[in-house]
């Protein structure tokens, strides 16, 4: 289990340029872009990965402060279903400050996040000799929609101690729930910040220091240890769980006045601690749990006896676990030992309900999520700073390789131990902990380091929705 982040310091903003007018180019010969593969190949002194601009129809970075262990993406008024550029996010996130007493819930707006919609098979004469920044997919600004640089705008609500873990109501975003580092697991109501985002369009600079003193609408300490395990049901207004680092689950049901009846008896069937929670998509009475003690465990609150299975997911232990909306027989799971699976729970009476097992990552898993567009989709990030995407429902087609390699008039020279099912490799961040899919944009993943966050939109990810749904 890999939580915290390494040596948190404020992040500052870094001007990435190439350095130009060093040596001579006519002196080197040109080498052929060759495929890095993360943790096969290494780097020689001298040696610099470049970021590819052309695989990502945008990607932008940015900071608020402290880094942040964990987010949220709101959902928002701005269309269900939003496909041009720029696009608007709206986000909130929990710090991990070099000190107790400086920690916040950072509710921001990230708008005008421009980009650009590039062919899947890329026009091999157009992007050659284009000029990237690792910032930003801007390689070719004239046809980008939107200009200038993305605008942040931010709130911050003070926080008692760190915040492992942050998640906002599904039916109502206003609403989110806070795991901290006390012991903790408080309720915020930040309708009034999301509400003077929406309205102003003023930068960071103005008014971002300032914290505000919000008490939370609810305050719940019977937890016997800090924990990080949190999830607000779908299907169910209010209705919440919360495990902690001893093994002990809470449920909490929604009263009127905004409070909540939290149980005073626990769940208790792992031996160790409880690392997620994830309610059924389908069940308005199921969730489930995974731990260090490796297992997975279904609960159905309506039985006499709750534990209604119990997976042995993985041989380290079980980080993450990603429920799937769109398929709801598939679970997800991220190991410590850089492991995943997928579960498909009408197979558990069976004894064996894994239906697929990855091995790529060699670190840790830290966040896994199915995509909210995508049935087959999902992604994972993990202590190797990378976040991959995998579409499960591909196999190797040789003919399709060809024939792709005859389009763009050249050997590619792709590694051929890469599982087919790997779409795609984002890197650039230091000590990756979660991710979020974009509920409303399509192909957008928002993702949190110890150096800031990141927007992509990877140029591969197609999803089955018109391009003209507004």
């Amino acid at each position: 289990m890999v939580r915290s982040l390494k040596n948190p310091k404020k992040a500052k903003r870094k001007n990435k340029q190439a350095k130009k007018g060093e040596g001579s180019s006519d002196s080197v010969p040109s080498l052929p872009a060759k495929v890095w593969q993360p943790g096969v190949d290494k780097l020689e002194e001298g040696e610099e990965l470049q970021c590819d601009a052309s695989a990502y129809n945008s990607l932008h970075a940015f900071h608020i402060g402290w880094p942040c262990l964990s987010f949220d993406v709101l959902r928002d008024s701005l269309g269900l279903v939003r496909t041009e550029f720029p696009h608007s996010v709206y986000c909130v996130a929990g710090t991990q400050a070099e000190k107790s007493s400086w920690n916040s819930i950072g509710i921001f707006k990230l708008s005008n996040i421009s980009g650009k919609r590039r062919d899947l098979v890329p026009d091999k004469t157009g992007d050659e000799n284009s000029d990237m920044d690792s910032n930003s997919s801007d390689s070719d600004e004239e046809e980008e929609a939107g200009s200038g640089t993305p605008v942040l705008q931010l709130h911050k609500v003070f926080h008692e101690g760190c915040v492992n873990r942050i998640r906002a109501m599904t039916q109502n975003p206003h609403i989110v729930a806070s795991w901290g580092d006390t012991g903790h697991v408080q309720v915020w109501d930040i309708s009034s910040h999301i509400n003077a985002l929406a309205e102003s369009e003023s930068d960071l600079s103005h008014g971002a220091s300032a914290v505000s003193n919000q008490a939370p609408l609810f305050k719940f300490g019977g937890h016997k240890d800090e924990g990080y395990a949190i999830d607000w049901s779908p299907r169910v207004p209010g209705k919440l769980v919360s495990g902690d680092c001893r093994n002990c689950i809470h449920l909490w049901e929604p009263t009127s006045g905004a409070t909540w009846n939290v149980s005073a008896k626990s769940y208790i069937g792992h031996t160790a601690s409880v690392e997620d929670l994830q309610w059924s998509p389908t069940e308005d009475t199921v969730f489930a749990s995974c731990s260090v003690d490796r297992n997975i465990i279904i609960w159905d609150t309506r039985m006499d006896n709750p534990l209604a299975a119990t997976i042995t997911a993985h041989k380290a232990d079980v980080n993450v676990i990603s429920w799937n909306k769109l398929a709801s027989c598939m679970l997800a799971s991220g190991s410590d030992d850089g492991t995943f699976s997928i579960q498909d729970l009408r197979m558990v009476k069976d004894g064996d309900s894994v239906v697929a097992h990855f091995d790529y990552h060699k670190h840790p898993i830290t966040s896994i999520e199915w995509s909210p567009h995508e049935a087959s989709t999902l992604a994972v990030s993990s202590s190797d700073n990378q976040l991959t995407i995998w579409d499960l429902s591909l196999e190797r087609d040789e003919e399709e390789e060809a024939e792709f390699k005859t389009k763009m008039k050249e050997q590619v020279n792709a590694p051929t131990d890469l599982p087919p099912q790997l779409l795609f490799v984002h890197q650039g961040q230091k000590d990756l902990k979660e991710l979020h899919w974009h509920s409303q944009i399509p192909g957008m993943v928002v993702s949190t380091a110890a150096d800031g966050f990141n927007i992509l939109m990877p140029s591969n990810i197609e999803n089955a929705i018109p391009a003209n749904v507004a």
